[in-house]
């Protein structure tokens, strides 16, 4: 029972006592006072004033009740605008100005809080980096724009779902990332990133953050960079001495009467052309030009470099199949260009084959796959692919993956190199 409830009971109680005890003097034959009406109106009075001054008692304490149930209420419905006057009572004044105090101190304090919470946002927001924050349960709780553009996937697929029920390959490799250690994740293709697995304290417990940093464009370009000075100094060195020494070979070489020095002569110049050959297609690389991109058939592309490579794969009795749909598929590109990545596409996926082995050239609207059941891709051999100038090859100069690095990369198209689970090796160009 509450104290007021208590209190009330306790003064009806008291008075109805007073009361009884009235009635029975009343009743007696020789009362205690000479005059019944004297009495009867002198504890009226009595009884009356007693119950007034109780009940002003009773509403003196129950004023600071009714405040703090107000207050309680403001705080539980979050409403930190409500303040109370001052009663002139000093008990009651003191109480309204702590809780006044108190109440422009939350009032602060959720501004700040919103405030910060709201910047906290616009910063999440326009940040450069992909950033995915995960609730308590490490679900994936929310994502920034750049989160949503970096991932190509719907907010419904990632949100409320850990990382290791996501399809996605890069968020794959992250969802046993250590916490505070930053790496770098390098996918099929050429996608280079620099991820970061945090913790932050949200109401006492941890909860994780991911960021993902995309540093594949900053290191191309670092890349060319370095390589394209060398490869023009290179270029101009040897080909100026190249020049000058083959047109020395080419006057002497008529007036020398031997014919096995006209033959080391002619085997000379035939091997500074090889070699000045060798330095044009490493200037081809830095040279590319930009792409001049027009609405193509894809189709057709894929049907005349089958035919092209026909006589290869017949050589190596490799099945070549091309798949491609009825209608042409357009795609927006340089055609020339094109050709040649698709070239030395299938010419590799030719030279990863044995006999009896199968590439395949499958077109879609949204896709181009080049398959073979060849030799799989190394592990340790994958991710380097796309450097620059890397090759397996005995005499490999790794210019072929490079050129169609650049020439895709200029297109905007999406690629990937990489051996399935199946054994099929699938070279991928997606047109986004």
């Amino acid at each position: 029972m509450r104290f007021q409830t208590r209190y009330l009971v306790y003064i009806l109680l008291l008075h109805a006592l007073l009361g009884w005890l009235l009635f029975t003097e009343l009743r007696q034959e020789k009362p205690l006072f000479a005059s019944k009406e004297v009495l009867l109106i002198a504890v009226e009075v009595l009884i009356i004033l007693s119950l007034y001054t109780a009940f002003s008692i009773y509403r003196a304490f129950r004023r600071p009740s009714a405040f703090i149930a107000s207050g309680i209420e403001a705080i539980r419905d979050k409403d930190f605008t409500i303040k109370f006057v001052p009663t002139g009572n000093s008990e009651v004044d003191e109480l309204i100005r702590v809780y006044n105090l108190m109440i422009d101190q939350l009032r602060q304090e959720r501004t700040r809080q919103a405030e910060q919470q709201f910047f906290l946002d616009k910063l999440i927001d326009a940040s450069p980096i992909a950033l995915l924050i995960f609730d308590f349960d490490a679900r994936v709780a929310g994502i920034n724009p750049k989160a949503r553009q970096l991932l190509k996937c719907p907010e419904a697929d990632l949100l409320g779902k850990p990382l290791s029920a996501i399809d996605h390959p890069l968020l794959n490799q992250l969802d046993t990332l250590p916490l505070d250690q930053p790496q770098i994740v390098r996918l099929t293709g050429v996608e280079t990133y620099r991820v970061l697995r945090g913790q932050f304290i949200d109401r006492g417990f941890g909860r994780q953050f991911l960021f993902i940093e995309e540093l594949t464009a900053e290191i191309i370009d670092t890349e060319k960079k370095a390589y394209g000075k060398v490869i023009r100094m290179m270029a101009h060195e040897v080909n100026n001495s190249i020049g000058a020494v083959n047109t020395i070979l080419s006057i002497v070489e008529p007036t020398v009467g031997e014919a096995d020095l006209q033959r080391a002569m002619r085997v000379a110049i035939e091997r500074n052309e090889r070699l000045n050959g060798f330095m044009r297609r490493f200037a081809d690389v830095v040279r590319l030009p930009v792409p001049h991109r027009v609405r193509a058939d894809m189709a057709a592309l894929v049907q005349n470099i089958a035919r092209l490579m026909a006589p290869q794969a017949e050589g190596r009795a490799v099945t070549l199949q091309v798949t491609t749909p009825d209608e042409p598929v357009w795609w927006l590109m340089d055609e020339s260009q094109l050709e040649q990545v698709l070239i030395n596409v299938v010419k590799n996926a030719l030279e990863s084959c044995r006999a009896g082995n199968t590439v395949s050239l499958e077109l879609s609207a949204q896709q181009l796959l080049i398959r073979n059941n060849g030799d799989p891709i190394p592990d340790e051999v994958a991710g380097q692919l796309f450097n620059p100038f890397y090759s397996t090859k005995r005499d490999g100069q790794g210019i072929g993956l490079t050129l169609t690095r650049e020439i895709l990369l200029n297109h905007g198209f999406a690629f990937s190199l990489l051996t399935e689970p199946t054994g099929e090796t699938v070279f991928r160009i997606l047109n986004v």
